[in-house]
């Protein structure tokens, strides 16, 4: 008898249960093989509701889609960390479950499920944030987190509604100024420390005339002046990410020229946030569902202080963000005209 088995395996996430290593590898391997026929950018057709960050709090997600509806009636991008929009795992408890679920929504359901990459669905970011232990924990070894990683290199970039909405975990890059410079990008490799693909995950809107140095230490901030040229260059009426915590669940910025999107509640279990989904409607009507956290986090949020950031991730975050620091403004000011006329 196969082991492959998404209907079976969807139960039986659903209750929070981890797959076997064995299974876990089938299904790595067969959403791999899903994910090498789509494109850098996938395209997607309205109805279609937009996800923000799930951070592996597993009992939010299954709040997600009871506010957002079942799969296959509703159709999902998941900007991961989940159109799911990215950052699917570490920091929440459940980070393996949570990915798992969403890897076999995506082996049963693939037409109507799309995983776009964020920041944390990498080797670097996994080992030190808590996926890795857990995978060590749940399983005694690394296997299994080697093949999600797998997984992870292939992930969507991006996903675009209708040719004109477009969905990305963190957002613009001084090098991208078209889709088709996303489109032939090679995605398939650990998420670099600079350059496109980096800034794709690690880029933040704020209020800069063009390109600032990004805090984070990697990506760049860039402002209203770049995100409008970048939606006429690419006749987009709206980007869509995630990346950031926002308190309300969603904020709009540059006159409704893009939107942030968050749906971790409670973010790490203290931070007392409302999540939210955006959902695009055939007519290109815009509807938000706000929520709050699930009830079932209540018996999870003190379960080995995982929610509280450590010392040792304070140090990488601090290092990480001097490094490159330093290299950004090495390259600033080596390129001068570029990033700044």
């Amino acid at each position: 008898m196969s082991l492959y088995n998404p209907d079976r395996w969807i139960d039986q996430l659903m209750s929070c249960k981890h797959l076997s290593e064995p299974e876990m590898k089938i299904l790595c391997e067969r959403v791999r093989a899903i994910l090498l026929e789509e494109s850098n950018i996938q395209p997607v057709s309205s109805p279609v509701t937009i996800c923000g960050d799930i951070h592996g709090q597993f009992w939010d997600l299954l709040e997600l889609l009871r506010k957002g509806g079942d799969i296959p009636d509703t159709s999902y991008i998941f900007m991961a960390r989940s159109a799911y929009q990215g950052d699917f795992v570490d920091r929440g408890h459940y980070s393996l479950e949570t990915v798992s679920l969403l890897l076999a929504l995506k082996a049963r359901y693939p037409d109507k499920v799309s995983l776009l990459r964020g920041n944390h669905e990498s080797r670097q970011i996994t080992q030190v944030y808590g996926f890795y232990d857990e995978c060590q924990q749940k399983y005694g070894s690394a296997t299994v987190w080697k093949a999600c990683c797998n997984v992870f290199d292939y992930l969507n970039l991006a996903a675009i509604i209708d040719g004109e909405t477009l969905c990305v975990h963190g957002g613009l890059s001084p090098d991208i100024r078209t889709l088709d410079q996303i489109r032939v990008l090679s995605r398939a490799q650990e998420i670099p420390h600079e350059g496109a693909l980096c800034d794709l995950m690690w880029s933040d809107p704020d209020e800069v005339d063009n390109w600032a140095v990004s805090p984070r230490g990697a990506g760049w901030l860039f402002g209203e002046s770049v995100t409008r040229e970048f939606n006429h260059t690419n006749a987009l009426r709206l980007i869509a990410r995630a990346h950031q915590l926002i308190q309300e669940g969603y904020k709009y910025m540059f006159d409704s020229a893009l939107v942030t999107v968050w749906s971790a509640p409670n973010y790490c279990y203290r931070c007392g946030n409302l999540a939210s989904i955006l959902t695009i409607r055939e007519d290109g009507e815009r509807v938000f569902t706000v929520y709050g956290a699930a009830a079932e986090n209540e018996r999870d949020g003190g379960v080995g202080g995982r929610g509280v950031v450590s010392a040792h991730e304070s140090f990488f975050s601090e290092r990480w963000t001097l490094t490159y620091a330093c290299r950004m403004l090495t390259r600033m000011l080596q390129n001068q005209t570029q990033y700044f006329m």
